[in-house]
C-alpha cells in the first residue's frame, strides 16, 4: 500500500510562478449530526518546517493541539470560519461548507494570491482555486488548515457539552455515534442538532409524536 506523503508540491508550483501567498482551506463537521462546520485558512512560508503538517484525521488529540500553536506561530496568516446549523439547515450542508470557508478567507490579514481547496472548488472566488482530491493528506498548507479547524471546532464541541449535557459532545464531538443515537432517542434533539440529518429527523419524530399522544 502506498503512502501518500503531505508536501508542499502543489504550492511549489504556484510560488514558481511568482505568486507569494498561497492558501490552504479545510473544513471539518460536515459529517456530524450537530454543531456547525467550521472552515480553516492557513497562508505558510516555503520554508515552514512543522512536524506532524498532516490530515487532522491521523493526529492524536495532543498531537492536533500542540501542532495547532506551531501553525499559529509560523503562519504568514490563518483564520477561522463557521456556518450555522441553521445555515446548514437552509444551504445544505455542501452549500454551508462553502459559506464557512468564504468566510474564512475574508477573515485573514494577508490577501492571498491562490487557494488550495480539499476535493471541490469553492464557487465564486475572483482569485485562482485549485481543488485537490485528499488535498489533506498531499498538500502541508492544506494539512494546516485541517489541523486548525479540527481543534477549533473540538473545543467549541466541549464547550456545548457544558451548555446541553447528556449527548456526550466533548467525546464524540457531535458525530453519530452509537451513544449519540442512543441519547438522541431518548432525550430528543436539542438546539444544535442538525434537523435534516436523518437520527436527528427520526428523533425529532418521536418526539413529536409522544407529545401528540400526551395531549
Amino acid at each position: 500500500m502506498t503512502t501518500i506523503q503531505t508536501t508542499f508540491e502543489f504550492e511549489q508550483k504556484l510560488w514558481d510562478k511568482g505568486w507569494q501567498f498561497i492558501a490552504g482551506v479545510d473544513e471539518v463537521g460536515m459529517g456530524c449530526l450537530a454543531g456547525p462546520v467550521v472552515a480553516g485558512v492557513v497562508i505558510l512560508k516555503p520554508d515552514t518546517e512543522i512536524d506532524l503538517l498532516r490530515d487532522s484525521k491521523k493526529l492524536s488529540e495532543s498531537q492536533r493541539e500542540k501542532t495547532a500553536e506551531k501553525i499559529k506561530e509560523q503562519a504568514v496568516a490563518w483564520a477561522i470560519g463557521l456556518a450555522s446549523v441553521e445555515e446548514i439547515t437552509e444551504l445544505n450542508i455542501r452549500g454551508a461548507d462553502f459559506l464557512a470557508m468564504k468566510r474564512a478567507l475574508a477573515q485573514l490579514n494577508v490577501v492571498p494570491n491562490a487557494v488550495l481547496s480539499d476535493g471541490f472548488q469553492i464557487p465564486g472566488l475572483s482569485i485562482y482555486n485549485e481543488a485537490i482530491i485528499k488535498g489533506d493528506q498531499k498538500s502541508k498548507t492544506i494539512a494546516a488548515a485541517s489541523i486548525i479547524a479540527k481543534v477549533f471546532r473540538d473545543a467549541l464541541m466541549r464547550d456545548y457539552e457544558m451548555q446541553f449535557p447528556g449527548y456526550g459532545f466533548a467525546q464524540h464531538k457531535g458525530y453519530g455515534t452509537k451513544v449519540h443515537c442512543d441519547a438522541l432517542m431518548k432525550i430528543g434533539p436539542c438546539p444544535i442538532h442538525r434537523p435534516t440529518y436523518e437520527p436527528v429527523r427520526e428523533a425529532l419524530e418521536k418526539t413529536s409524536f409522544l407529545q401528540d399522544v400526551k395531549l
